[in-house]
C-alpha cells in the first residue's frame, strides 16, 4: 500500500507542477478493496470473510495501462457521473479514505438502462470518504465481465479478482452528503444534504428520507418519478429533478435526534447515506455572587455555581481557589469540599446543575480568586465565572471594649458628680464643729 501511495503522490505532485489545479484531473486513487468470501457451515448457514486487498481507482480511457501494475486496479472510464469533481476541501494523500466493495443487487435482474450495459454486468461501490467529516461519497461502478459468470452474480456466486488484474469500469450513479454528522441547538430549522447523480435522463427514480431513533423507523418523505407519488415533506420536488435531495428539519427539539436515512434507488441499485442529527445546547453559567465579595473574618458564605439549559447530560463542575498574586506561579487549587444538586430536567428537554459549597473567610484568604469552571461537549473551552474574596478584620471586640471603657467612665463621672456635694457639705459640717469646739475649751478656761 505504501508504493501505492507514493506513485499517486508522485502523480499529484507532477499534476501541480505542470498547473492542474483541480481534482477532475487527478488521474489516480489508492484504494482498499474489501473482498468478501463466503463460506457455508454443513447447516447452511453463511459466514463471510473479509480480506483486505490493496487497490486503485485509475481514471481514463479503456485501454489505458496501469499507472500501479503491482495492484489491483478499477479502470473507471468516462461517464456523464464523476465522483472527483464533488471532492471539495480534502487533501487527496492525508485527507480522503477510498474504500471499493462488491455490490449484490439482491436479485433484482434488471439491465442497466444506461449506455454499454449488459445482463451479465457485475457491479461494485467506491465510497470515498473525507477524514474529518466533510464528505461522503458513494458511487457505483458496473463492470462488464469478458466472460459472464455463470448465474447470479451476488455473494455466494463471486467472480475471483487476481491480485494485479485490471477492471475497466464505468460510474453510472452516485449518491453523497456534506453533512455526514449534524450538531444543531434547539429550536432550529438544519439541512441535511443528500445529492446524487444519474448516467442517464428519466431515470425510474426512487427518493425516500426515514429516521430511526430507539429500533423504531419512521418514513420522513418519499417520492417516485415514475408514478409520481409523494408522501411526506421537508424536500423540494425541483430540487430533485437537479439531483438535490436535502431535507430541511421543522423546528428542533430533545426528540430530533436520531439517525436521518436519505435513499436513492434506481433499480436494480439502492444507495443511501446515514447522517446523525445530535442536538446539543451549551450551558449558560452564573454566579449568586458579585465579582468582588467582602467579608469580616470568620464569616461564612454560601457560594452557589448554576449550569443552566445544556444538553446532553454530560457536563463537568469544578471550583478552584487561586491565591492572592497568582500563587507564585502554581497551578490553582481544586476544592473538595463541593457539593452538587441533581440534574433538574426541563420541558424543552435541557437540564441544569448548581455546585455549591460554604465559604469560610479568613485574612490569609483575602485577595484570593476562586472561579467556577464549566465543561461540556458542546463547549470549545470551558466556560469560567469567577469572583475574588476581600477579607477585613473583626472590629466587634474594639467597639465592646470601647462601649464597656465608655460606660465605665460615665459611670465614675455620675458617681463624682454626687459625691461631690456630699463632701462638700461634710467638710462644711466638720468646720463649724471644730469651732465650736475651740469657743467651748476656751470658756471653760
Amino acid at each position: 500500500m505504501r508504493l501505492n501511495v507514493n506513485i499517486f503522490i508522485c502523480l499529484f505532485l507532477c499534476a501541480e507542477v505542470s498547473g492542474i489545479q483541480s481534482l477532475e484531473q487527478v488521474p489516480w486513487l489508492p484504494c482498499m478493496l474489501v473482498d468478501e468470501r463466503t463460506k457455508f457451515s454443513d447447516e447452511g448457514h453463511a459466514e463471510t470473510q473479509y480480506q483486505h486487498r490493496d487497490a486503485g481507482l485509475q481514471f481514463g480511457h479503456p485501454g489505458d495501462s496501469a499507472l500501479n501494475p503491482n495492484t489491483i486496479t478499477f479502470l473507471v472510464t468516462g461517464s456523464k457521473v464523476d465522483m472527483r469533481k464533488y471532492i471539495e476541501g480534502a487533501v487527496v494523500e492525508h485527507q480522503l479514505q477510498c474504500e471499493i466493495r462488491r455490490y449484490s443487487t439482491e436479485g433484482i435482474q434488471v439491465r442497466w438502462p444506461g449506455l454499454g450495459a449488459q445482463d451479465h454486468d457485475i457491479w461494485f461501490t467506491c465510497t470515498l470518504r473525507h477524514t474529518n467529516g466533510l464528505f461522503v461519497i458513494t458511487s457505483f461502478l458496473r463492470h462488464t465481465p469478458a466472460t459472464p459468470t455463470p448465474g447470479q452474480a451476488d455473494y455466494r456466486n463471486w467472480a475471483a479478482i487476481a491480485d494485479r488484474e485490471m477492471l475497466t469500469t464505468s460510474t453510472v450513479m452516485l449518491v453523497f452528503t456534506r453533512t455526514p454528522s449534524v450538531w444543531v441547538g434547539l429550536v432550529k430549522q438544519p439541512s441535511l444534504h443528500c445529492q446524487f447523480d444519474v448516467d442517464h435522463k428519466e431515470a425510474n427514480l426512487t427518493v425516500e428520507w426515514s429516521v430511526q431513533r430507539r429500533g423504531e423507523r419512521t418514513t420522513l418523505f418519499s417520492h417516485s418519478s415514475r408514478s409520481g407519488q409523494r408522501e411526506g415533506g421537508g424536500v423540494e420536488l425541483k430540487g430533485i429533478g437537479r439531483g438535490d435531495a436535502s431535507l430541511t428539519l421543522p423546528l428542533t427539539k430533545q426528540s430530533s435526534e436520531g439517525t436521518y436515512v436519505c435513499l436513492v434507488s434506481v433499480p436494480p441499485l439502492f444507495g443511501s447515506h446515514d447522517i446523525t442529527l445530535h442536538i446539543m445546547e451549551a450551558p449558560r453559567v452564573s454566579l449568586n455572587v458579585d465579582s468582588i465579595i467582602s467579608l469580616v473574618d470568620t464569616e461564612k458564605q454560601k457560594v452557589v455555581c448554576e449550569a443552566e439549559g445544556y444538553y446532553p447530560l454530560d457536563v463537568e463542575m469544578e471550583w478552584f481557589r487561586e491565591p492572592s498574586g497568582g500563587g507564585g506561579g502554581l497551578l490553582p487549587e481544586k476544592l473538595d469540599t463541593v457539593l452538587y444538586s441533581s440534574h433538574r430536567h426541563h420541558q424543552d428537554g435541557t437540564y441544569s446543575l448548581s455546585a455549591f459549597f460554604l465559604l469560610h473567610a479568613s485574612l490569609h484568604d483575602s485577595g484570593s480568586k476562586y472561579f467556577c469552571r464549566v465543561s461540556h461537549s458542546s463547549l470549545r473551552m470551558p466556560i469560567r465565572k469567577s469572583f475574588t474574596l476581600i477579607v477585613t478584620e473583626d472590629d466587634s471586640w474594639n467597639l465592646l471594649w470601647l462601649f464597656f471603657g465608655c460606660g465605665f467612665i460615665l459611670v465614675m463621672v455620675a458617681t463624682l458628680c454626687v459625691m461631690l456635694p456630699r463632701l462638700s457639705s461634710a467638710r462644711k459640717a466638720n468646720k463649724v464643729g471644730t469651732s465650736s469646739y475651740i469657743t467651748r475649751v476656751c470658756v471653760h478656761y
